[in-house]
């Protein structure tokens, strides 16, 4: 599910079926009968239960146009609602341990759908996103990538039993082939997306001009920085994606070099996990940034090159995104369904980190993580620090200032000073004098836009600087806040929780404000949900104005306020 508004329909998958080549196609040995592990089991019985909740976005009145195919959560049929449908009843169909394992009704509604989608295909065979993309080439590879190992499967279960579905699919994606290999794209992770689905058609039919539209987009090499991550810094959607889609081709080209940049990737995002297996996404520069998210979409590439290296780290976040996230990995279930390999036991599991202080300077983060609580530092942004301890999260830590409208903080770079770290912003903001007469430009007729500013005396000018400095203390961490320069000005601070726990010491502050509360001054107060506690302060609250002008609006979460004026000096500390 990682195409936008589509995460409000379902999850989305296509496949390739031209005339395919006999070792692409080839029964792995015991593809049925090998006993399945029980993690994959567990994945199969989930993707049993979303069949029937796709199954009723099913589109059933023959007259219409979409006939066969689903609508999504607006309502509106669409190529990626039809092609999750296909995705699941295709993993489920070929499982003899699924419920619906050769239920010849599935196998038509699947006939339906692929019927459906080569109505709506375009000429030039592309499709859309309907939320934004037409005619889009990405989003075909979305489709490709996915689909292709739905032919393999259907191909090895039972070509017969699966004949007309095979026949559609072949032709859908002969059609994609030839928009795929001219088609461009506007995203980083969009080149290794269109090349993972050509390198799938290629190794299902293996037309050269397939491989060559690859090398194009490869020769811009691969986009990673020194911290190891890509460039849109996806954590939860894209990053995972992206590793995925470079194993495909590193794979299916005999291109083993990819792999290092998996690799590189899989030993950054170690140190990117809290303690209750969420994943920071707090740097990204997509729509998954701030998100709250685990690290399912890992689980294939970890396992993956676990298996390969022999790698007992790999392994142990394997494990553990066993114990927090299983369900959700059966996105990725037809790449454990096409290649058994993956079914072997792995390594012996190394521990994981869990002590440590990491900073990853091109992403802006610097990772904090003692045992059961972690924090992130993050510059560049408003919110600049979080706090997990347990099941307990303090989603992230602002403050503004009531200064000429633009006195909300996003710290510049952070830099390390022995045992703190620190970041900082300044800012200026004046008054102007009248603008020099003989200066005036004939024909202004008194408009403001047409007497620039640079060219007016400036007075009155006033000055605003705002730093922080944090470190670790015994239990936890400590933040130093000062603000000066002008004074007497108004400063909220927001410590923002998630929703669901309880507090202690924090007072609501108007039944009309749900979410809104203070910390009296040299108070404690606590945060404590699912059994783990946040302990925070002490507070201070000098006044009432909360949402300052200037300011971001507050977040749907509940938050805790320590307001005073400038000069405003406080420290707070987090355990």
């Amino acid at each position: 599910m990682h195409r936008r508004i589509f995460l409000k329909t379902t999850a989305t998958t296509l496949c390739v079926a031209p005339a395919v080549s006999s070792l692409a196609l080839a029964r792995p040995t015991n593809f049925v009968n090998k006993d399945k592990p029980n993690w994959l089991l567990t994945l199969i019985k989930e993707n049993d239960q979303r069949v029937e909740p796709l199954r009723a976005l099913r589109v059933l009145d023959t007259a219409l146009p979409a006939f066969g195919g689903l609508t999504d959560g607006y309502g509106i049929p669409n190529v990626h609602s039809a092609t999750s449908f296909i995705r699941t009843a295709v993993c489920a169909l070929v499982s003899p341990e699924s419920k619906y394992h050769r239920s010849k009704s599935l196998a038509k509604e699947v006939e339906l759908a692929l019927q459906y989608m080569l109505r709506i295909q375009h000429k030039d065979g592309t499709v859309d996103l309907l939320s934004t993309n037409f005619h889009s080439t990405p989003d075909l590879g979305f489709i490709v990538k996915w689909l292709v190992p739905e032919y393999i499967l259907m191909q090895r279960a039972d070509a017969g039993f699966f004949k007309t579905q095979l026949e559609s699919l072949k032709t859908f994606l002969q059609r994609a082939g030839e928009a795929l290999i001219v088609g461009g794209i506007h995203t980083p992770n969009h080149r290794w997306v269109v090349s993972a689905a050509l390198t799938k058609l290629y190794e299902l039919l293996p037309d050269p001009r397939y491989a060559a539209r690859v090398e194009e987009w490869l020769a811009e090499q691969i986009d990673m920085d020194e911290d190891g991550q890509y460039t849109e810094r996806s954590t939860y959607i894209y990053s995972p994606l992206t590793n995925r889609t470079l194993i495909t081709i590193a794979r299916g080209l005999k291109k083993p070099e990819l792999y290092d940049y998996v690799r590189r990737n899989l030993d950054m995002a170690r140190y990117y996990m809290h303690p209750n297996g969420e994943v920071v996404t707090e740097a990204s520069g997509r729509q998954d940034k701030a998100a709250i998210g685990t690290m399912e979409g890992y689980y294939y590439p970890y396992r993956y090159l676990a298996l390969r290296d022999k790698n007992g780290d790999f392994a142990a976040m394997c494990r553990m995104i066993e114990k927090t996230a299983l369900p959700k990995v059966v996105s990725q279930l037809n790449y454990f369904l096409e290649d058994p390999s993956l079914w072997e036991e792995l390594p012996a599991a190394k521990p994981l980190p869990t002590e440590y202080v990491k900073a990853f300077p091109y992403s802006g983060l610097v990772r904090i993580r003692r045992g059961k609580w972690d924090a992130t530092l993050i510059s560049s942004n408003p919110v600049w620090l979080t706090f997990h301890k347990g099941n307990a999260v303090l989603q992230g830590v602002r403050f503004a200032a009531s200064f000429f409208g633009k006195g909300q903080f996003e710290g510049g770079e952070l830099t390390r000073n022995g045992d703190e770290w620190q970041m900082a912003r300044s800012l200026e903001a004046q008054y102007y004098q009248p603008f020099p007469k003989n200066n005036i430009p004939k024909g202004s007729g008194g408009n403001w836009q047409k007497l620039p500013r640079d060219d007016r005396e400036k007075s009155e000018i006033q000055q605003l600087v705002s730093s922080v400095k944090v470190r670790e203390t015994a239990e936890g961490i400590e933040a130093d806040i000062e603000i000066t320069g002008t004074d007497g000005v108004p400063v909220a601070l927001e410590l923002i929780f998630r929703e669901g726990g309880s507090f202690g010491g924090a007072e609501l502050l108007t039944a009309s404000e749900k979410d809104a509360y203070k910390l009296e001054s040299a108070k404690q107060g606590t945060y404590t949900f699912q059994g783990d506690t946040i302990t925070f302060g002490p507070g201070r609250f000098e006044h009432r104005n909360l949402h300052l002008r200037g300011a971001l609006p507050p977040l749907d979460a509940p938050a805790v306020y320590l307001t005073g004026f400038t000069p405003f000096r406080h420290t707070f500390r987090l355990s």
